[in-house]
């Protein structure tokens, strides 16, 4: 995911501003609506919500994306608009929080809320994005259908890795986390992870991101022997700091070549070790593109994303 790209799809939806004043669509339900303010221009978040209500009827949207509230660095994520409306969001699906580019506002700055309302008065949300960590929060929940859960950072609370650990999500089949680094608040460690490396709480997982850390060696050698592997068909460690360390611990540990695809792009890794990642895994896409230099006597080791 390029977090400075423009955003095509969203749960499976093409996306579609509500300012584009192309054609409308045929159906108002078939796409992801995406709405955004400028900064200091927070009143308007309101306008455009209600002129997506408006569009789609007594349906309401299936898709919902927030982008810049009107000053996301100063105001919250204005939660209230979903939870104030539940009535006439009968069919909401999916919502991301925060689709905002570096140049709109830094990943670090993004102010968040206690998203844990969102899953309670949704029941059936299939997908939950939510992009920065400021403020965020999240308390252990059961929810039946949600299918795919993304925390986006530059440094993840490791009050919230832990919460997702402790939720019961039986239908949850993707899980993106990006850890991030301790200087923005990610001081997750693997023993944090435990639950999830476990596969306990995610019967159905087989998508599963710990991406953007700054201990990616750590991580990779406990992937390596974490009994949820055996059922991911794709397992993404990418952004972070991953080096020659994490994939030698990769190689010796459990068998990966039941995956589809294993994703370590942004790496520190030697180009011999990384070869060798490709070689032992036939048959599995493995991504080993953006190679880093390590060597780097300024900036050393780095995650993709941080400020």
């Amino acid at each position: 995911m390029d977090i400075d790209g423009d955003l095509e799809t969203f749960a499976g939806l093409p996306v579609r501003d509500v300012e584009d004043e192309s054609a409308a669509p045929d159906d108002p339900a078939a796409v992801a609506w995406r709405f955004s303010a400028g900064y200091g221009e927070a009143d308007r978040i309101p306008e455009l919500f209600a002129e997506i209500l408006e569009r789609t009827g007594p349906a309401g949207p299936t898709a919902l994306i927030f982008g810049n509230w009107g000053g996301a660095m100063e105001e919250r994520f204005p939660i209230e608009l979903l939870l104030d409306n539940v009535d006439r969001l009968p069919n909401l699906r999916a919502v991301f929080a925060g689709d905002m580019s570096s140049e709109e506002c830094e990943i670090s700055w993004i102010k968040q809320v206690d998203v844990t309302p969102l899953l309670t008065a949704f029941p059936r949300l299939e997908c939950l994005w939510v992009r920065g960590s400021d403020g965020l929060a999240l308390t252990p929940v059961r929810h039946e259908n949600l299918r795919e859960l993304s925390f986006q950072s530059g440094g993840l609370p490791v009050t919230v890795v832990r919460a997702v650990g402790a939720c019961d999500l039986p239908a949850l089949e993707e899980l993106d986390l990006w850890l991030g680094i301790a200087e923005y608040g990610g001081e997750t460690t693997v023993d944090d992870l435990a639950p999830i490396l476990s596969g306990r709480p995610f019967p159905a997982l087989t998508h599963l991101g710990l991406r953007n850390s700054e201990i990616q060696d750590q991580v990779a050698a406990a992937v390596a022997s974490a009994p949820v592997v055996a059922k991911l068909t794709v397992l993404d460690l990418s952004m972070g700091t991953l080096g020659d360390e994490g994939v030698e611990a990769l190689l010796a540990g459990q068998p990966l070549t039941h995956l589809e695809r294993l994703d370590v792009s942004h790496h520190f890794v030697s180009p011999e070790l990384a070869q060798r990642l490709v070689d032992e895994l036939p048959g599995v896409e493995v991504d080993i593109s953006d190679e880093q230099d390590e060597d780097d006597e300024e900036f050393g080791r780095y995650t993709a994303v941080d400020e």
